[in-house]
């Protein structure tokens, strides 16, 4: 949907406006409070002793990223890793634009002149002792997360991966025993779980606002049409080629290509859905209380890279092995789904992904029966109100108030021409700060909480919120969501693979019965 700016505003105003009389009393706290916005919401305090001494093991595009969004007052960079030269230099002087700042910009020269530089993670972790070394934050190619994941783990050192987890779910369970065999904290980073947004949208859904959730949409779409035009195709440097001629596959890699276009092939990535589908199934999950999925069936296509007549002439002769076109249709359970006597409380959510057109970039509508939020770029949150006979309509024309409903079943929304947003839904924003943050920082604060404290618990105990097991999960999503698309068919869930316990996998299973 593209509405109006006049339109978003609104969208924006009542989503503002709901939060402030359904979280107010923990919006002022937030508002007033001397420790840092994430620290307020998702309850850590500010670091108590010495920031934690960290590893960045893979500086490219993710990892960057993550190095300028590190919080230094619980994070201390003592090194980072990564065998392309082309990269090490990035991460120091960073990639030319506001959210790849580099070590300099974000610490200064005297600073980032102390942070030792690896030619790969093997010298890293042997230098663990002489840097202090006490947890590493792994962006690598999908491939070798688990792996470099579990060098770590046996080195002692606590783990922040990006996700996915792993390229396989085997390894995702060999990861959770390890660190808890080791005793080491294991967490991943699908950041909206530490995002303030998505926090304060899920408290709405909690509430009942949006009325029963039956259908939710996401999609992320991008146009990768233009010649010479793909994010996820690039050239390989010359001083990278240069200086790994001769030890790609050392690392894992077949030649120089599929380690710098890792994600256009099976063997280093995990395609579509795993690079962009898992961050938005996590959200879709999420809203829906966390609970695992029941099935999901759909289709994936090289539809357009590699086509004979169909763009530009580097799209045609275009190598990639993944799908560049997928839609899904998973199956979720309801608040009161019983498999024997309630089987059709069940939530549909389709996820879209493709390359062609970029109509509506990425995000997740959640469609209720009185009303409808809408997640845009993680960077806004939009919420209408379902028409009703009693209150007439509350589409992109109307601003919404919250009231307490007459049957005291708790707040409702309610509709009404007006000009501007209440106080309420000014001070909301004002509490949530004009720059939404994505999540990254918070969910490194939190890791770097949870080793000073030796906090081991749940996420719903205070511990990390997307430790092994959770992360596990959003794996198993995107990865069975491939195979349902690889081989045409209908997959249902099983509870065994979402047990880190039970040597259950869906890809053993389906591997074994179409073999």
């Amino acid at each position: 949907m593209n509405l109006t700016p006049e339109q978003e505003q609104i969208g924006k105003d009542n989503f503002n406006e709901a939060v402030s009389l359904t979280r107010r009393d923990f919006i002022t706290a937030a508002a007033a409070t001397t420790t840092g916005l994430g620290a307020a919401y998702f309850g850590y305090e500010k670091l108590k002793g010495k920031p934690v001494k960290v590893g960045f093991i893979g500086t490219g595009d993710e990892g960057s990223v993550l190095i300028t969004q590190h919080p230094p007052e619980y994070m201390e960079i003592v090194a980072i890793a990564d065998l392309r030269p082309s990269n090490r230099k990035k991460a120091i002087h960073g990639h030319g634009n506001e959210h790849r700042v580099g070590l300099i910009n974000k610490l200064g020269q005297e600073k980032a002149s102390q942070i030792q530089q690896f030619e790969d993670h093997k010298q890293l972790i042997a230098a663990k002792d002489q840097l202090g070394l006490e947890a590493v934050v792994i962006a690598v190619p999908l491939s070798q997360h688990a792996p470099i994941a579990m060098a770590a783990l046996d080195a002692g050192l606590h783990v922040l991966s990006e996700k996915l987890m792993a390229h396989n779910i085997t390894e995702c369970k060999d990861l959770i025993k390890k660190a808890e065999e080791k005793k080491l904290l294991l967490a991943v980073g699908h950041q909206r779980h530490y995002s303030v947004l998505y926090d304060n949208a899920n408290q709405l859904v909690k509430t009942g606002l949006l009325g029963d959730i039956r259908h939710i949409r996401a999609q992320w779409h991008r146009n990768n049409s233009f010649p010479g035009r793909d994010s996820w195709r690039k050239k390989v440097p010359k001083e990278d080629a240069q200086a790994l001629a001769d030890k790609v596959k050392e690392f894992g890699y077949d030649d120089m290509d599929e380690l710098v276009n890792w994600r256009l092939y099976n063997k280093t990535g995990g395609g579509l859905m795993a690079e962009l589908g898992s961050h938005q199934l996590d959200a879709c999950s999420i809203f829906l209380g966390k609970v695992h999925p029941l099935a999901v069936q759909g289709y994936g296509g090289k539809n357009f890279y590699g086509v004979e007549g169909i763009g530009s002439k580097d799209k045609q002769e275009d190598d990639r092995e993944i799908d560049d076109h997928v839609y899904v249709t998973f199956e979720f359970p309801g608040p009161n789904y019983d498999a024997e006597t309630n089987p059709r409380d069940v939530c549909i959510v389709t996820y879209s992904s493709i390359n062609t057109n970029r109509w509506e970039p990425y995000g997740e509508t959640v469609l209720g029966s009185r009303g409808t939020l809408i997640m845009k770029t993680e960077k806004e949150a939009l919420l209408f109100k379902e028409s009703s006979p009693s209150t007439g309509g509350g589409g992109p024309d109307q601003r919404l108030w919250v009231i307490n409903s007459n049957d005291g079943s708790g707040p409702v929304l309610d509709a009404y021409e007006t000009t501007a947003p209440s106080a309420g839904a000014s001070d909301t924003s004002q509490a949530m700060g004009d720059k939404i943050s994505r999540g990254y920082t918070e969910e490194m604060e939190h890791f770097c909480h949870c080793i000073r404290t030796n906090n081991f618990k749940g996420p719903f105990e205070g511990g990390l919120k997307c430790n092994g097991t959770v992360a596990m999960a959003d794996a198993i999503m995107a990865l069975t969501s491939n195979l349902a698309m690889k081989h045409k068919i209908r997959i249902e869930f099983k509870p065994e693979w979402f047990d880190p316990n039970d040597p259950a996998t869906p890809e053993a299973e389906f591997s074994d019965k179409l073999a």
